[in-house]
């Protein structure tokens, strides 16, 4: 099965304001022959050097990722994934250092997806999201997680170590969505704890129906234009982060 998909970041304009950059990170790359990595991080707000944070998260897993499977075919183990996650929190505490300042001026959200022929993997960190398509419903895989407030959530940085998620499933999806906190406002019903499919299915028909594989450079264009829309703008003032992928 070919994948394909449409990815984009937007700055949130409450960022734009207050004069800081854009927080968010991403990646989506083929990992090897048969898999896909997507990996989205959301640098906190209040962090001075979150982006920083969310760039060496992306950096590090996919870098571990393509050398796990230059020499294996399974699927890393939890104590491996772990491990993970020890080094990229190891890689912001050098970079906090050099910048004579603390971890947690470097601290991000994950959401990170591995697609397998058969299984799909995913580590989770906060509040941002991923879902996943079956038939014409859109399942959460992990859902946004708050803090002890509802206004707070959880980090990479967190001490003494963060609240990590793994999950693993039999592949059943035809088609997923990663995103940050800042999509999550549109996409899902925190009260039904549910993905909208009048939100994803739209989003994700010109997916479907692409006739390339990989990245979609056209349609990831017209992704950044929707997330800097008015329309999504007047709803979230967030940085948007937000990848499609389908198999179809």
């Amino acid at each position: 099965m070919a994948w394909r998909w449409a990815a984009a970041s937007e700055i949130g304009t409450s960022h734009i304001k207050s004069g800081e950059r854009l927080q968010d990170a991403f990646t989506v790359s083929t990992i090897g022959d048969e898999c896909v990595l997507a990996i989205v991080s959301d640098g906190a707000g209040s962090a001075k050097f979150g982006f920083s944070g969310a760039w060496l998260a992306c950096r590090v897993l996919k870098v571990r990722f393509r050398e796990w499977f230059s020499e294996n075919r399974a699927l890393p183990e939890d104590e491996t994934l772990k491990d993970w996650i020890d080094e990229v929190r190891d890689q912001i505490s050098m970079a906090a250092v050099r910048r004579e300042t603390s971890p947690r001026q470097f601290a991000a959200t994950l959401a990170a997806l591995l697609i397998a022929p058969k299984e799909i993997l995913a580590l989770h960190i906060g509040d941002s999201a991923i879902v996943g398509r079956c038939g014409s419903e859109w399942d959460s895989i992990c859902w946004p997680e708050n803090g002890e407030y509802a206004s707070t959530t959880f980090f990479i940085t967190d001490d003494p170590e963060p609240n990590l998620k793994i999950v693993r499933q039999e592949r059943q999806y035809d088609a997923f969505a990663l995103f940050s906190d800042g999509v999550g406002d549109l996409a899902l019903s925190v009260k039904d704890r549910r993905a909208h499919p009048g939100f994803f299915n739209p989003m994700m028909r010109p997916v479907d129906g692409a006739l390339a594989s990989g990245r979609l450079p056209e349609l990831s264009l017209k992704l950044r234009s929707y997330l800097a829309g008015s329309s999504v703008c007047e709803r979230t003032d967030d940085d948007k982060t937000l990848v499609l992928l389908s198999g179809v």
